[in-house]
């Protein structure tokens, strides 16, 4: 699971899951008595009420957990052709409306009812605002820049600059770009060093862009799909936050990027990403 795919969305959903599940354990209803009355009575928290425990706040923790897995998983996954983060708010919403008629059914609501409702209309909001509302959408951790520019496959070495394009690389080097690399660990790109013809990309990858654009580094703020070129429509990679990816190609607002194993694809989302 990649956390640096999580956005602060995903955090809200998973504060309020927190919060969820320490309601389930206080008393779901509460008593307007005398002190001495009250203290003798033994209130049942959400677990003892079966209905309430497992069909209201069982059902918003597990709904949190979902969206957040699915955002996690470096692959969409479906459950009945529904996609898993769809079915988790789907459980959130239900989670906040039977909880919501549990304190209206209620004669005297306890704190974990209270306390209860209230996370889980803000778990179900969270769920269905979080891929609308850009705060929502930032990354809940941002892919670390590159400390200092490197030499592919090694350490820098006196004398001899980064890369073409490569993150941290003065601006106007004409050196051949490496592979794209892992941005989590700091700008060290993957594997060892290559041959000199293995390290060169494609020919046609930095001339198609045209005389005036630049090959450059750059890591996505949350995960985003890689379409084919051929305007299939058809999601051939996904792009995943805390990795560097090497663009080739602007066509209009969308970018044309290169992942690990060299394929090519169209970046048609590309606002907010981290330039390398």
């Amino acid at each position: 699971m990649n956390i640096r795919s999580l956005t602060r969305g995903d955090g809200v959903l998973i504060g309020a899951a927190v919060v969820l599940f320490i309601a389930s354990f206080l008393d779901t209803a509460g008593c307007d008595g005398p002190d001495a009355i009250c203290d003798q009575i033994d209130f049942a928290n959400a677990w003892e009420d079966s209905p309430l425990g497992w069909g209201s706040f069982f059902l918003g923790i597990a709904g949190a957990a979902l969206v957040v897995l699915s955002h996690g998983l470096p692959q969409p996954r479906k459950v009945l052709g529904l996609d898993l983060g769809q079915v988790g708010a789907a459980f959130t919403i239900a989670s906040a409306w039977t909880t919501l008629m549990w304190v209206f059914e209620s004669a005297n609501a306890g704190a974990g009812l209270i306390l209860g409702v209230i996370a889980a209309l803000v778990a179900a909001a969270a769920a269905v605002a979080a891929p609308m509302v850009p705060a929502l959408k930032a990354p809940l951790v941002g892919a670390p820049r590159p400390a200092a520019p490197q030499t592919y496959g090694g350490q820098p070495q006196q004398g001899v600059p980064g890369g073409y394009g490569y993150p941290g690389a003065p601006q106007g080097q004409q050196q051949p770009y490496p592979a794209p690399h892992d941005a989590s660990q700091g700008g060290s790109p993957f594997g060892q060093p290559q041959p000199a013809a293995a390290q060169q990309p494609e020919p046609q990858a930095a001339s198609q862009g045209g005389a005036d654009f630049t090959p450059f580094w750059f890591a996505v703020p949350v995960a985003r799909p890689l379409y084919a070129e051929d305007g299939s429509g058809s999601q051939i990679a996904e792009l995943a936050p805390g990795t560097w990816y090497l663009a080739v190609e602007q066509r209009g607002q969308a970018l044309i990027a290169q992942t690990q194993d060299g394929r090519r694809g169209v970046l048609q989302d590309a606002t907010g990403i981290q330039r390398g």
